[in-house]
Protein backbone atom coordinates (compact mmCIF):
# COMPACT_ATOMS: atom_id res chain seq x y z
CA UNK A 1 0.00 0.00 0.00
CA UNK A 2 1.35 3.48 -0.81
CA UNK A 3 0.92 6.41 0.95
CA UNK A 4 -1.62 7.67 -2.10
CA UNK A 5 -3.42 4.49 -2.22
CA UNK A 6 -6.87 5.04 -1.85
CA UNK A 7 -8.45 2.57 1.50
CA UNK A 8 -11.87 1.94 2.40
CA UNK A 9 -13.19 0.91 5.81
CA UNK A 10 -14.20 -2.86 5.24
CA UNK A 11 -18.09 -3.84 4.07
CA UNK A 12 -19.22 -6.69 6.26
CA UNK A 13 -20.82 -9.64 4.54
CA UNK A 14 -24.34 -9.19 5.39
CA UNK A 15 -27.41 -9.39 2.54
CA UNK A 16 -29.37 -6.28 4.49
CA UNK A 17 -25.83 -4.29 3.88
CA UNK A 18 -25.43 -5.78 0.15
CA UNK A 19 -28.67 -5.06 -0.84
CA UNK A 20 -28.95 -1.33 0.04
CA UNK A 21 -25.65 -0.48 -1.30
CA UNK A 22 -26.67 -2.24 -4.53
CA UNK A 23 -30.58 -0.71 -4.96
CA UNK A 24 -28.30 2.55 -3.98
CA UNK A 25 -26.09 2.21 -6.88
CA UNK A 26 -28.79 1.72 -9.24
CA UNK A 27 -30.12 -2.15 -9.53
CA UNK A 28 -33.65 -2.80 -9.75
CA UNK A 29 -35.23 -3.68 -6.58
CA UNK A 30 -36.83 -6.77 -8.19
CA UNK A 31 -33.36 -8.37 -6.99
CA UNK A 32 -31.85 -8.75 -3.41
CA UNK A 33 -28.96 -10.43 -1.38
CA UNK A 34 -29.91 -13.20 0.90
CA UNK A 35 -28.09 -15.54 3.45
CA UNK A 36 -27.04 -18.99 2.79
CA UNK A 37 -27.01 -21.68 6.03
CA UNK A 38 -26.20 -24.67 4.07
CA UNK A 39 -23.85 -25.55 0.61
CA UNK A 40 -24.86 -28.84 0.73
CA UNK A 41 -28.31 -29.47 2.37
CA UNK A 42 -31.06 -29.18 -0.34
CA UNK A 43 -33.48 -27.72 2.57
CA UNK A 44 -32.31 -24.65 3.59
CA UNK A 45 -31.00 -24.09 0.42
CA UNK A 46 -34.71 -24.45 -0.55
CA UNK A 47 -35.28 -20.94 1.18
CA UNK A 48 -33.34 -18.59 -1.25
CA UNK A 49 -35.43 -17.61 -4.52
CA UNK A 50 -33.79 -18.73 -7.74
CA UNK A 51 -32.70 -18.20 -10.09
CA UNK A 52 -29.60 -17.55 -8.01
CA UNK A 53 -27.64 -14.64 -10.24
CA UNK A 54 -24.23 -13.95 -8.35
CA UNK A 55 -22.59 -15.89 -5.08
CA UNK A 56 -20.80 -13.25 -2.79
CA UNK A 57 -18.31 -15.90 -1.01
CA UNK A 58 -16.25 -14.43 2.09
CA UNK A 59 -13.20 -16.62 3.24
CA UNK A 60 -10.69 -16.13 5.83
CA UNK A 61 -7.19 -15.39 4.39
CA UNK A 62 -4.53 -17.95 6.23
CA UNK A 63 -1.19 -18.75 5.55
CA UNK A 64 -2.21 -22.53 3.61
CA UNK A 65 -4.29 -20.31 1.21
CA UNK A 66 -2.30 -17.75 0.96
CA UNK A 67 0.50 -19.74 -0.53
CA UNK A 68 -1.83 -21.63 -3.30
CA UNK A 69 -3.30 -18.39 -3.79
CA UNK A 70 0.06 -17.37 -4.86
CA UNK A 71 1.11 -20.32 -6.86
CA UNK A 72 -2.23 -20.14 -9.03
CA UNK A 73 -1.52 -16.73 -9.88
CA UNK A 74 1.68 -17.20 -11.04
CA UNK A 75 0.07 -19.39 -13.78
CA UNK A 76 -2.61 -17.03 -14.18
CA UNK A 77 -2.27 -15.59 -18.16
CA UNK A 78 -2.64 -11.81 -18.12
CA UNK A 79 -5.48 -10.78 -19.04
CA UNK A 80 -5.82 -7.13 -21.61
CA UNK A 81 -9.78 -7.73 -22.34
CA UNK A 82 -12.45 -5.41 -23.52
CA UNK A 83 -16.05 -5.20 -25.13
CA UNK A 84 -17.72 -8.43 -25.79
CA UNK A 85 -16.06 -10.47 -22.43
CA UNK A 86 -18.59 -12.53 -20.81
CA UNK A 87 -17.83 -10.92 -17.58
CA UNK A 88 -17.33 -8.02 -16.81
CA UNK A 89 -14.14 -8.35 -14.30
CA UNK A 90 -12.22 -5.96 -11.78
CA UNK A 91 -9.06 -5.47 -10.85
CA UNK A 92 -8.83 -4.08 -7.19
CA UNK A 93 -6.82 -1.15 -6.05
CA UNK A 94 -8.19 0.29 -3.48
CA UNK A 95 -7.03 -1.43 -0.35
CA UNK A 96 -10.17 -2.92 1.87
CA UNK A 97 -12.25 -2.86 -0.84
CA UNK A 98 -12.94 -6.95 -1.86
CA UNK A 99 -16.27 -6.80 -0.74
CA UNK A 100 -17.49 -3.40 -2.83
CA UNK A 101 -15.54 -5.70 -5.96
CA UNK A 102 -17.33 -8.82 -5.03
CA UNK A 103 -20.98 -6.76 -4.72
CA UNK A 104 -19.80 -5.32 -8.32
CA UNK A 105 -19.61 -8.18 -10.04
CA UNK A 106 -22.53 -9.77 -9.02
CA UNK A 107 -24.98 -6.90 -9.93
CA UNK A 108 -23.07 -6.26 -12.85
CA UNK A 109 -22.64 -9.64 -14.75
CA UNK A 110 -26.04 -11.76 -15.02
CA UNK A 111 -28.07 -9.11 -13.48
CA UNK A 112 -27.17 -6.15 -15.87
CA UNK A 113 -30.31 -6.08 -17.57
CA UNK A 114 -31.88 -5.03 -14.02
CA UNK A 115 -29.74 -1.88 -14.41
CA UNK A 116 -32.00 1.29 -13.59
CA UNK A 117 -31.41 3.54 -16.84
CA UNK A 118 -29.76 6.69 -15.76
CA UNK A 119 -28.75 5.51 -12.21
CA UNK A 120 -25.12 5.56 -11.61
CA UNK A 121 -24.09 1.90 -11.70
CA UNK A 122 -25.80 2.15 -15.63
CA UNK A 123 -23.03 4.75 -16.19
CA UNK A 124 -20.34 2.87 -14.54
CA UNK A 125 -20.70 -0.13 -16.43
CA UNK A 126 -21.04 2.00 -19.51
CA UNK A 127 -17.95 3.37 -19.06
CA UNK A 128 -16.22 0.10 -17.95
CA UNK A 129 -17.12 -1.65 -20.57
CA UNK A 130 -15.25 0.17 -23.27
CA UNK A 131 -11.83 0.04 -20.64
CA UNK A 132 -9.00 -2.56 -20.09
CA UNK A 133 -8.69 -3.76 -16.90
CA UNK A 134 -5.95 -1.18 -15.39
CA UNK A 135 -7.92 1.85 -16.63
CA UNK A 136 -11.28 0.08 -15.92
CA UNK A 137 -9.61 -0.64 -11.88
CA UNK A 138 -8.45 3.39 -12.13
CA UNK A 139 -12.37 4.11 -12.96
CA UNK A 140 -14.12 2.54 -9.86
CA UNK A 141 -10.67 3.65 -7.81
CA UNK A 142 -11.75 7.72 -8.66
CA UNK A 143 -15.32 7.32 -8.45
CA UNK A 144 -16.43 9.65 -6.13
CA UNK A 145 -20.13 7.72 -6.18
CA UNK A 146 -18.42 4.70 -5.32
CA UNK A 147 -16.22 6.44 -2.31
CA UNK A 148 -19.41 7.70 -0.61
CA UNK A 149 -21.94 4.83 -1.00
CA UNK A 150 -19.65 2.38 -0.10
CA UNK A 151 -18.96 4.72 2.79
CA UNK A 152 -22.64 4.82 4.16
CA UNK A 153 -22.57 0.74 3.72
CA UNK A 154 -19.59 0.10 5.40
CA UNK A 155 -21.04 1.47 8.37
CA UNK A 156 -24.23 -0.15 8.89
CA UNK A 157 -23.85 -3.49 9.80
CA UNK A 158 -24.69 -5.82 12.81
CA UNK A 159 -21.66 -5.57 14.11
CA UNK A 160 -19.13 -1.93 14.65
CA UNK A 161 -17.20 -1.13 11.56
CA UNK A 162 -12.95 -1.12 12.03
CA UNK A 163 -11.16 2.26 11.90
CA UNK A 164 -10.06 2.83 8.45
CA UNK A 165 -7.04 1.16 7.15
CA UNK A 166 -7.98 -2.26 9.71
CA UNK A 167 -9.60 -5.38 8.27
CA UNK A 168 -10.32 -8.54 9.40
CA UNK A 169 -7.91 -10.72 7.13
CA UNK A 170 -10.58 -12.32 5.24
CA UNK A 171 -11.22 -11.55 1.16
CA UNK A 172 -14.68 -12.02 -0.67
CA UNK A 173 -14.94 -13.78 -4.18
CA UNK A 174 -17.56 -13.59 -6.51
CA UNK A 175 -18.92 -16.67 -8.48
CA UNK A 176 -21.08 -15.71 -11.50
CA UNK A 177 -22.54 -17.37 -14.54
CA UNK A 178 -21.30 -15.77 -17.79
CA UNK A 179 -23.01 -14.79 -20.77
CA UNK A 180 -21.29 -17.84 -22.33
CA UNK A 181 -23.08 -19.97 -19.72
CA UNK A 182 -19.85 -20.53 -17.98
CA UNK A 183 -18.91 -20.29 -14.21
CA UNK A 184 -16.70 -17.91 -13.37
CA UNK A 185 -14.59 -16.89 -10.04
CA UNK A 186 -13.96 -12.98 -9.82
CA UNK A 187 -11.97 -11.60 -7.62
CA UNK A 188 -10.00 -8.31 -7.56
CA UNK A 189 -6.37 -9.41 -6.90
CA UNK A 190 -6.75 -12.31 -9.82
CA UNK A 191 -5.36 -11.19 -13.22
CA UNK A 192 -8.38 -11.47 -14.85
CA UNK A 193 -11.70 -13.94 -14.51
CA UNK A 194 -10.86 -17.55 -13.56
CA UNK A 195 -13.21 -20.12 -15.92
CA UNK A 196 -15.00 -22.71 -13.98
CA UNK A 197 -16.35 -24.55 -17.16
CA UNK A 198 -19.73 -24.86 -19.30
CA UNK A 199 -22.79 -25.30 -16.99
CA UNK A 200 -26.24 -26.93 -17.85
CA UNK A 201 -28.44 -24.62 -19.37
CA UNK A 202 -30.60 -24.24 -16.51
CA UNK A 203 -28.29 -24.24 -13.81
CA UNK A 204 -27.79 -21.22 -11.69
CA UNK A 205 -24.70 -20.26 -9.49
CA UNK A 206 -26.91 -22.67 -6.49
CA UNK A 207 -27.22 -25.65 -8.71
CA UNK A 208 -24.90 -28.66 -7.12
CA UNK A 209 -22.85 -28.38 -10.26
CA UNK A 210 -21.35 -24.62 -9.88
CA UNK A 211 -21.68 -25.01 -6.01
CA UNK A 212 -19.20 -28.39 -6.29
CA UNK A 213 -17.03 -26.31 -8.52
CA UNK A 214 -16.64 -23.28 -7.02
CA UNK A 215 -17.08 -22.62 -3.26
CA UNK A 216 -17.44 -26.18 -1.73
CA UNK A 217 -14.04 -27.31 -3.96
CA UNK A 218 -12.69 -23.94 -2.29
CA UNK A 219 -13.93 -25.16 1.37
CA UNK A 220 -12.57 -28.49 0.09
CA UNK A 221 -9.43 -27.65 -0.34
CA UNK A 222 -9.05 -25.19 2.75
CA UNK A 223 -9.96 -27.85 4.86
CA UNK A 224 -7.27 -30.66 3.30
CA UNK A 225 -4.32 -27.84 3.88
CA UNK A 226 -5.37 -27.74 7.79
CA UNK A 227 -6.86 -23.60 6.86
CA UNK A 228 -9.50 -22.33 8.92
CA UNK A 229 -13.39 -23.09 7.70
CA UNK A 230 -15.19 -19.75 9.24
CA UNK A 231 -16.72 -19.40 5.63
CA UNK A 232 -19.67 -17.38 4.79
CA UNK A 233 -21.91 -16.50 1.89
CA UNK A 234 -24.63 -14.25 0.48
CA UNK A 235 -26.61 -14.93 -3.27
CA UNK A 236 -28.32 -12.36 -4.98
CA UNK A 237 -31.48 -13.68 -6.35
Amino acid sequence: MTSTQKVFVPLENNPVVMTKLAHQLGLSTEFAFHDIYSLTEPELLAFVPRPAHGLLFVYPETPEGEKYFQQQYAQEPDYNETGGEPVLFYRQTITHACGLIGLLHCITNSTRSAILPGSDLENLVQQAITLRPEARAQLLHDSDVLDAAHDVAAHTGDTEAPPRGQCPPQAFIAFVKGADGHLYELEGRRKGPVDLGLLPEDADVLSEDALARGPLAFVRREEALGGNLMFSCTVLA
